[in-house]
């Protein structure tokens, strides 16, 4: 494994078109901000509950965000595969979603 991979990573490789490079991008930026908000809250001492609507402001754009590359990997990932007679990449599928519904 070289020091440029992941260790959680699949090893396989996605070019992505710059606009959804740059829409995942600024979703990933916000939710970063909102946690660094959170971090605030808590420091300054906020109420419980204003913690745990913001936090659960979180989880949705982090649900809105899998749904987004979800769809994006149904579309090309999976379709080209089958496509290509790879059968294998539903059973990836059917294991990404099982995580992802937990």
């Amino acid at each position: 494994m070289s020091t440029n991979e992941c260790p959680h990573c699949s090893g396989k490789h996605k070019d992505r078109e710059a606009s959804e490079i740059k829409d995942l991008m600024n979703r990933l930026k916000r939710i970063e901000g909102q946690i660094r908000g959170v971090e605030g809250m808590l420091e300054s001492g906020a109420y419980c509950t204003d913690i745990l609507t913001q936090v659960s402001a979180i989880t949705s754009a982090l649900n809105s965000f899998n749904k987004v590359l979800l769809a994006n990997h149904i579309k090309t990932c999976v379709a080209d595969n089958i496509r290509q007679g790879n059968d294998e990449v539903i059973d990836e599928l059917v294991s990404v979603i099982q995580k992802l519904s937990k």
